[in-house]
């Protein structure tokens, strides 16, 4: 097994620059209005499309802890997405012991996987991560924001709510861990009706309420094991953006939705 798991679709979905690749990602993040002061979220939200359609997106759920005074305390984050090619059931840790990107590898952290891989839900599954981008494409959002951090990445399979949910409280840890789910919101309907569908989907996402379904969000298992945590938690969810492609690069026809969101622990 390779060390380091190569990225994927770098000069795909985000630029195979390294310097292209940060000024693209600071530039998404100086779009999103500023928060700064305010403690970091324990869990965001975040789309994974190419960056070109969901970038600026993308930069409203990490502009949350751009500037938040807890940023410094995140070491660990744990990184959740849907499998786009590789059927099976629960949860996938990769094998590797880094993520490669433009802007260098990040670090697995044994610990964290370790307490994952404790639970008969989560299993290493290498192919489920080689072709996988829903992980990928934050890994240089984050790899901007934060100085140093180690990633516990785990590729979501078919798995109940209870299940992501069991791994999420395994691992939530205090403020020195970030939670990131990636997830695409509505797939190819027209703009209007993508509105409408994902202003619903916004709605139960705000709510706690679930469960999502794939039509409403290719991410919908993760989400549905972080809105079960949250309710569990106490956390309080915000809505920081909401469109879709055709609002930053695409078809108006035929449109995929995207969704920004932030849950904060309370107080």
């Amino acid at each position: 097994m390779a060390t380091v798991r190569p990225p994927a679709v770098s000069g795909l979905f985000y630029p195979a620059s390294a310097a292209e690749l940060r000024s693209a990602v600071e530039g998404y993040l100086r779009q999103a209005p500023a928060r700064n002061g305010s403690p970091a979220p324990k869990a965001v939200i975040a789309p994974h499309a190419g960056y070109v359609y969901s970038g600026p997106i993308a930069g409203s759920a990490f502009q949350t802890f751009a500037g938040a005074a807890t940023v410094n305390a995140i070491e660990r984050v744990v990184l959740l997405g849907p499998s786009h090619f590789v059927p099976f059931r629960g949860l996938a840790l990769p094998g590797h012991e880094s993520f490669g990107t433009p802007l260098g590898a990040v670090k697995l952290q044994g610990e964290g996987a370790r307490a994952a891989l404790r639970l008969p839900q989560v299993r290493i599954i290498p192919e489920a991560h080689v072709r996988e981008h829903s992980l990928e494409v934050e890994l240089p959002f984050l790899q901007v924001l934060l100085e140093s951090f180690e990633l516990v990445p785990l590729v979501v399979g078919e798995a109940e709510p209870d299940e992501v949910a069991e791994v999420l409280d395994h691992l939530w840890g205090g403020p020195e861990t970030l939670i990131v789910v990636s997830s695409d919101l509505s797939h190819y309907l027209t703009s209007d009706a993508a509105r409408r569908a994902d202003r619903a989907t916004a709605d139960a996402i705000l709510s706690l309420r679930g469960p999502l379904d794939p039509r409403q969000a290719c991410g919908a298992a993760p989400i549905n094991g972080l809105l079960k945590a949250a309710l569990a938690k106490g956390l309080t969810a915000q809505l920081l953006d909401l469109r879709n492609s055709a609002d930053t690069a695409g078809d108006p026809t035929r449109v995929v939705g995207y969704g920004a969101f932030a849950f904060h622990a309370p107080g």
